[in-house]
């Protein structure tokens, strides 16, 4: 997986994260023609789909062929949401370049998303490490893990730091090779984003960490500023802002992944991607899903004059 020099590193989840919350199937022509459209404008790693039963979400039944399409891709980072050991047996079986597992630091919401209590899931990722270690996979597909609900719960409300902390050392000691913090439901402020991720990079050590925000109040770039501010350089996004969490009562979209991009650009930072193909590819997007809100501030002011990409 070779990238192009870059200061920040910006995935597109809107393919899993932001598809999951739209009632109607969208066709698989479309997943990978927007797939294809975001690689030509830049973006290296994208969160494809999410491997659970086509009974409970089948939005991803076509799941293999959008991995197969995104596998075509040459230096594209390919990522799937894994929720127990099955689904990471199917994506390891897919080639998938990662594995995303996800555990909620709200006991509530672990229930609620994933069935079980906090103690399973991190026994199944356990269980994950191993298979993928087994299966000769160790080095060449890694394993990142998501803290859920880490800034903010709809069931619990606020989430102590400290409990984030300890869940971030269990993801770490379970083998996690890359630590998500998601707020989920988009209840952060700057202030707590850099507490919370301070005393979870405390933990992780030279692991990578990444942000996963929501824009549900307003937050989501301010609390992306909070978050580079404190060493994070992996970041989520979604085009036009597209999705949430059906578990998480009150959580809307994802940060807007042009205007994430626009805000680092816009500080001279590289992200690799080109922000006028990026916007075509919302308008693309926007055609293709008809009546689908999509969000945002750059698709509606555009570029300012003279803007020019970070050398």
């Amino acid at each position: 997986m070779v990238f192009s020099p870059i200061d920040v590193r910006v995935r597109e989840v809107g393919l899993r994260d932001g598809l999951q919350m739209i009632a109607a199937q969208v066709p698989t022509e479309v997943k990978i023609d927007w797939l294809r459209a975001e690689f030509a404008a830049g973006v290296r790693e994208m969160e494809v789909t999410s491997l659970v039963p086509a009974k409970l979400m089948p939005q991803f039944a076509d799941a293999q062929a959008v991995i197969e399409a995104a596998k075509a891709l040459p230096g594209l980072t390919t990522v799937a949401l894994v929720p127990n050991l099955k689904g990471a047996q199917r994506a390891l079986e897919l080639g998938v370049d990662k594995l995303d597992f996800v555990m909620s630091v709200s006991r509530t919401h672990n229930l609620k998303n994933v069935r079980r209590p906090r103690e399973e899931s991190l026994a199944d990722l356990v269980r994950i490490v191993h298979e993928r270690d087994a299966a000769g996979l160790k080095g060449k597909v890694l394993i990142s893990a998501g803290l859920s609900s880490a800034l903010g719960c709809s069931y619990e409300g606020q989430i102590e730091v400290d409990e984030v902390r300890r869940c971030a050392a269990d993801l770490v000691a379970a083998g996690a090779e890359e630590v998500l913090v998601a707020d989920t439901v988009g209840y952060s402020n700057p202030q707590k984003v850099e507490e919370v991720f301070r005393a979870v990079m405390r933990e992780t050590g030279d692991l990578p960490v990444g942000a996963h925000l929501h824009d549900t109040r307003g937050l989501g770039i301010a609390n992306a500023k909070a978050a580079f501010d404190c060493g994070v350089r992996l970041f989520d996004a979604s085009l036009g802002g597209l999705g949430g969490c059906p578990h998480s009562p009150g959580a809307s979209g994802n940060v807007v992944m042009e205007d994430l991009c626009f805000l680092f650009e816009s500080m001279g930072l590289r992200t690799g991607i080109d922000l006028v193909a990026l916007l075509e590819v919302r308008r693309q997007v926007a055609a293709a899903l008809g009546d689908v809100p999509m969000f945002g501030a750059l698709s509606r002011a555009g570029l300012p004059t003279g803007h020019h990409a970070a050398a």
